[in-house]
C-alpha cells in the first residue's frame, strides 16, 4: 500500500519545449509544462473540455531521453510524485510555493517521424 501513497500518472501534450539544465556535478534537470484535457457535459447536457497545466521535472537519464526526444506538441505519459517546494523570488523577494510532478518514468507517444515533422 505504501507505494502508492504518492503517485501521478498523466497523459498529455507537451506545452513548450523542454529546458534542459546541466548542474554543477553534471547531472541534467529536464522541465517542461504538460496540458492534459478532461472532456465533460455541462448544466445544459453540452460537451465542454478543461485543461489543465503540469510543471514536469525530470531528472539524470529521464532528462536526457526528454532532451533528445520530446518537443512541444508531443504526446507523453507520465509517472511520477508529487512534491512541493517554496522558494524566494530573485526581484520581490515574496517566498513561492510550488508544485511540481517528479516523474520517475517518461514514456514518448506517438511515431518517430514526429520529431522530423517538428523541426
Amino acid at each position: 500500500m505504501s507505494s502508492i501513497r504518492n503517485y501521478v500518472h498523466l497523459l498529455g501534450n507537451i506545452g513548450e519545449d523542454p529546458k534542459v539544465t546541466k548542474l554543477d556535478s553534471g547531472k541534467k534537470v529536464a522541465r517542461f509544462s504538460l496540458a492534459t484535457n478532461e472532456n465533460y457535459k455541462d448544466s445544459n447536457g453540452d460537451k465542454q473540455q478543461r485543461t489543465d497545466w503540469h510543471t514536469i521535472v525530470a531528472w539524470g537519464k529521464t532528462a536526457e531521453i526528454v532532451e533528445e526526444y520530446a518537443h512541444k506538441g508531443k504526446q507523453v505519459a507520465v509517472v511520477g510524485k508529487l512534491k512541493t517546494r517554496t522558494y524566494t523570488e530573485p526581484k520581490e523577494g515574496h517566498e513561492r510555493r510550488v508544485t511540481e510532478v517528479i516523474a520517475d518514468e517518461i514514456l514518448l507517444l506517438g511515431s518517430k517521424s514526429d520529431k522530423e515533422a517538428a523541426n
